[in-house]
């Protein structure tokens, strides 16, 4: 069982930058694929961004590619979502997720764990 509980989230104005967290209670944290995703009032859940076990291989949604980074640190069992440039469609809750799988993967359907979410709001 993973346990996954996001942080960092907040107000900002258009053009700021915020850096999210997600934290994970499983001993086999570096075993997975992570995923940020996010979903904003009224719309379907989205792909934001995934990274694979080692860190060496990322994928980013076209929407956020060149604004955002992904990367995590599996000796503190954190994986992270370096947010620049933000724009007021950027709002939104954003939520990780844990897939038990090697290749990297954007469909929400493909991963096995979910944290609570952290909510995102970027005024203009």
């Amino acid at each position: 069982q993973v346990q996954l509980v996001e942080s960092g989230g907040g107000l900002v104005q258009a053009g700021g930058s915020l850096r999210l967290s997600c934290a994970s209670s499983g001993r086999t944290f570096s075993s997975y694929i992570m995923g940020w995703f996010r979903q904003a009032p009224g719309k379907e859940r989205e792909f934001v961004a995934v990274i694979n076990w080692s860190g060496g291989h990322t994928y980013y949604a076209n929407s956020v590619k060149g604004r955002f980074t992904i990367s995590r640190d599996n000796a503190k069992n954190t994986v992270y979502l370096q947010m620049n440039s933000l724009k007021p469609e950027d709002t939104a809750v954003y939520y990780c997720a844990a897939g038990a799988r090697e290749s990297v993967v954007s469909s929400s359907s493909r991963y096995d764990y979910w944290g609570q979410g952290t909510q995102v709001t970027v005024s203009s």
